[in-house]
C-alpha cells in the first residue's frame, strides 16, 4: 500500500495536548475530534491539510498522556501517515491500534520541506519525496500491523476475525 500527500511540518515533544487538545475529550466522535486537531500547534491545520497529506515531525511525537483521541483525531482528519524521528511509545501503540500508519525515519524528518509531495510505501518503509526527488528509508510496518491498518485499527480487526458487526 502507498500513501501519497503534502507535508505539514511539526517540532519536537508535540504532545497529545497539542495532538487534541483536552478542552475536546467531551466527545469521541471522531468526526468532531477532526475539527481540532493539531490546533494548539497550529491554529489554523485543520483549515489548510487536504485528506490525505502527511505529518512529518522531529522527536518525540505524541508524547503526554496516553489518550487514543490523538490517533483518532489525526486519522478522523485525512492524515494518511505520520513521519518522525521518534515516537512517544504508547502514542506509537495506540495510532496502529487506531489503524493509523506511522514511520520513524531520522533522515525524513531532517530533509522534508513543508508542502513537499510525499509518497510511502507501507511495506518497505521508503519515503519517496517527489518534490525533491530523494528517498529515504523508515522501518517497514510488518505484515500484521499493516493488516490492522488495512482493517481500519485493533477493534475492526477482531470483529472481522470473529465475525461481529
Amino acid at each position: 500500500m502507498k500513501l501519497k500527500g503534502k507535508a505539514h511540518l511539526f517540532g519536537d515533544d508535540v504532545n497529545t495536548d497539542e495532538i487534541i487538545p483536552a478542552r475536546y475529550l467531551i466527545t469521541s466522535d471522531p468526526e468532531e475530534l477532526a475539527r481540532h486537531v493539531m490546533e494548539d500547534a497550529d491554529p489554523d491545520f485543520a483549515k489548510k491539510m487536504q485528506r490525505g497529506d502527511i505529518i512529518v515531525a522531529r522527536k518525540n511525537f505524541g508524547c503526554g498522556s496516553s489518550r487514543e483521541h490523538a490517533p483518532i483525531a489525526v486519522k478522523a482528519a485525512g492524515i494518511s501517515c505520520i513521519i518522525a524521528k521518534s515516537f512517544a511509545r504508547i502514542f506509537y501503540r495506540n495510532a496502529f491500534n487506531m489503524g493509523l500508519p506511522i514511520f520513524e525515519s531520522e533522515e525524513a524528518a531532517d530533509k522534508i520541506s513543508a508542502g513537499d509531495e510525499l509518497e510511502v510505501d507501507m511495506a518497505s518503509g521508503l519515503i519517496t519525496n517527489i518534490t525533491k526527488n530523494e528517498t529515504y528509508q523508515a522501518g517497514s510496518v510488518p505484515e500484521f500491523m499493516q493488516n490492522l491498518i488495512k482493517a481500519g485499527g485493533l477493534m475492526e480487526s477482531v470483529r472481522s476475525k470473529i465475525g461481529a458487526k
